[in-house]
C-alpha cells in the first residue's frame, strides 16, 4: 500500500565522474554550464561573499548554525552539508575565533559537540540575508512578471529534481532500526487514514523480506531515512510489493515512484516475471501512481483485510 502522492520523475543518483545510461552528454554539459554561470552570477567565486569579510564556506556554515534556535550538533552539520570532518572543524574554529559562534555539549548526549551563534553571529547572518535578498531582487528586476514566474517555477522544479537525484535507495536488514522506524511511521499514518484503523501486526515480518524470500529497501536523504518499500516472493516467478512509504518531508519529489522502480528492479534481478500489490480504497493517490507506472488492476488475488484494489505488472527480462 502507498499512502503518498508522487509525481513520476527521472531516476538518480548520478555516480561521480561517470555518465550513466540515459544521461546524454548534452544534458551533462547543460547542467555544468548552468552551474558555472550561476556560481559566477551570485558571487560564489569571490573570497568576500556578498561583500562580507568571509568566503562562502564560512558564510554558509554560519547561516546553517543560525537556523537552529538552540544550537546544532557538529555531526548533523557534517551530514547536512556533506562536509569532511576536518574541514568542518577548521571552519568552526575560524568562526569561533572571530566571535561568531560558541561550542557546547548536546544536552541529551555528552559525546556530541554542539555549536550555536553568538549575538554577533546572528547579526552577521541578518546582514547576510539582507544582502542576499537585495542581490536576488536586483536579478529579478530585469525580468517581466511572467518571466519571473517562469524562473521561479524552473528553479523550484530544479531543486525538487536535484533533491531526488541525491537520495540513495539501499537494501537494508528489515530488523535494522531505520527499517523499523519507517514501518512504524507507515503504520501510524495508515492507522490515522483508514476508517477502520490499522493493526501493525499486518506488517511483513523480517523473514518475509530477507535473503531469497525478498528485500527491504530504505531511501536516505542526507543520511536520514526518507522512505521504504518491501518485496516478498509469493510464488514461482511472482512477487508482491508491500509498504511503499515516503516521509511527509520528502513527498512530491517522485520518491515513491523511485522506490517502486527499485523494488521492480529487485524483483527482475531475482528472476520474477510479475509483481503484484494491493491498496486500500481510500488511497486514491496510490492507485493513480500505480496506474501511471504501468500497473493493471486485476481481480483480488488475496483476502487481505485492508485491500480494496489489486494490481499487477509484468516485468521485462533482465
Amino acid at each position: 500500500m502507498e499512502p503518498v502522492s508522487d509525481d513520476p520523475v527521472p531516476q538518480g543518483p548520478v555516480p561521480q565522474g561517470s555518465v550513466p545510461q540515459g544521461a546524454a552528454a548534452k544534458d551533462v554539459t547543460a547542467l555544468r554550464r548552468f552551474n558555472r554561470y550561476f556560481t559566477r552570477r551570485i558571487g560564489v567565486l569571490d573570497d568576500r561573499y556578498l561583500g562580507q569579510e568571509r568566503p562562502l564556506g564560512e558564510a554558509r556554515l554560519l547561516f546553517e548554525i543560525a537556523e537552529s534556535d538552540s544550537g546544532v550538533s557538529l555531526r548533523e552539520l557534517r551530514v547536512r552539508l556533506g562536509l569532511d570532518a576536518g574541514y568542518l572543524s577548521r571552519l568552526v574554529k575560524a568562526l569561533r575565533a572571530q566571535g561568531m559562534v560558541r561550542l557546547g555539549v548536546h544536552p541529551d548526549d555528552s559525546r556530541l559537540r554542539t555549536v550555536e551563534p553568538t549575538p554577533a553571529g546572528r547579526a552577521e547572518v541578518a546582514e547576510q540575508n539582507r544582502r542576499a535578498d537585495g542581490l536576488v531582487s536586483g536579478l529579478l528586476q530585469g525580468l517581466a512578471p511572467d518571466q519571473r514566474r517562469r524562473l521561479t517555477d524552473a528553479v523550484t522544479t530544479a531543486q525538487r529534481l536535484l533533491r531526488l537525484a541525491a537520495v540513495t535507495v539501499t537494501p537494508v536488514d528489515a530488523r535494522a532500526p531505520d527499517a523499523r522506524a519507517c514501518l512504524d511511521a507507515y503504520a501510524a499514518e495508515l492507522d490515522a487514514r483508514f476508517p477502520e484503523g490499522f493493526d501493525p501486526a499486518d506488517l511483513v515480518g523480517p523473514e518475509e523480506v530477507s535473503g531469497d524470500a525478498g528485500a527491504f529497501l530504505v531511501a536516505y536523504e542526507e543520511g536520514r531515512p526518507a522512505g521504504c518499500g518491501a518485496l516478498r516472493r509469493t510464488a514461482a516467478g511472482a512477487g508482491e510489493i508491500k509498504h511503499v512509504w515516503v516521509h511527509p518531508g520528502a513527498r512530491r519529489l517522485g520518491l515513491a515512484r523511485r522506490l517502486l522502480d527499485a523494488l521492480e528492479g529487485e524483483a527482475a534481478a531475482r528472476g520474477l516475471r510479475v509483481v503484484r500489490l494491493d491498496t486500500h480504497a481510500v488511497l486514491t493517490e496510490a492507485r493513480a501512481m500505480y496506474e501511471a507506472s504501468g500497473y493493471t488492476e486485476i481481480p483480488a488475488y488475496s483476502d487481505h483485510v485492508y485491500a480494496g484494489h489489486w494490481f499487477e505488472k509484468r516485468l521485462p527480462k533482465v
